[in-house]
């Protein structure tokens, strides 16, 4: 049973606690029901699965570690949920709770528009009537990624043509005042002409017009897409680890 914590009940104790961290900003939303606690200097919240990962973190590690280990044994949280907890090695865990998934990635954010890039003005938004060729383009050259026309979470696509084939997209995610960039895709024969970073920084400036904060999420072992996005201004950095418990 958790003894010792501060409870946080409701999105803005847990923004307060957090001092409005960009990344606690984005992954609760306007309308995700949530609570939270605060131990030492971790803050740690709950959301439903429906709305993301049941728990996020942001602070030392150890701590998030050890509420989640005591939120496992209350059957707060169960197998299979995924938690956004931060960045750490496995060994810290030592089984506690257990996990069969470990992925490192950095959350990425920027408070300023980038510089302008040649063939930014190519990128448009993308309409139902593009589904069929945003499928098409993903199964062919990011078939992992996690956004798809038929993700709901998704709120806009933006793409570049070439000759009127889709040729780079772009699935805008974006909540509360925190706008969000995932699955930037390009097709594999147009790669190394600028195409990615035109789409980044298209969709950015777009996304500026509406929020005061933009980000975007990235595997730590994608040392090339990092260093994209620093030269466009992401240079505001969390490093994260995401788990599904066992």
């Amino acid at each position: 049973m958790i003894m010792g914590d501060y409870l946080l009940h409701d999105r803005t104790a847990i923004l307060a606690a957090t001092g409005h961290h960009p990344y606690a900003r984005y992954a609760l939303g306007l309308d995700v029901p949530t609570s939270g606690y605060q131990r030492d200097e971790t803050v740690l919240w709950l959301s439903p699965s429906a709305y993301g990962p049941a728990a996020s973190a942001i602070g030392p590690a150890g701590p998030a570690i050890e509420i989640c280990g005591e939120l496992v044994a209350d059957g707060v949280l169960r197998p299979q949920d995924r938690l956004h907890l931060p960045r750490h090695d496995p060994a810290l865990r030592a089984g506690r709770p257990t996990v069969d998934r470990h992925e490192d990635w950095d959350f990425h954010w920027t408070c300023t528009p980038p510089p302008e890039q040649p063939d930014e003005r190519r990128v448009v938004r993308l309409t139902e009537a593009d589904h069929p060729a945003l499928e098409a383009l993903i199964d062919e050259a990011f078939p992992g990624s996690t956004s798809r026309p038929s993700d709901q979470q998704v709120v806009n696509w933006y793409g570049i043509r070439a000759g009127g084939r889709l040729v780079a997209c772009g699935a805008e995610r974006s909540r509360d005042d925190v706008g969000f960039l995932a699955g930037l895709t390009v097709a594999p024969d147009q790669r190394g002409r600028g195409l990615g970073a035109a789409l980044t920084a298209g969709m950015t400036r777009a996304l500026m017009a509406r929020h005061d904060t933009v980000a975007l999420g990235v595997y730590l072992d994608n040392v090339g897409a990092a260093r994209l996005y620093r030269r466009l201004g992401f240079t505001s950095t969390l490093g994260l680890t995401s788990v599904r418990l066992a």
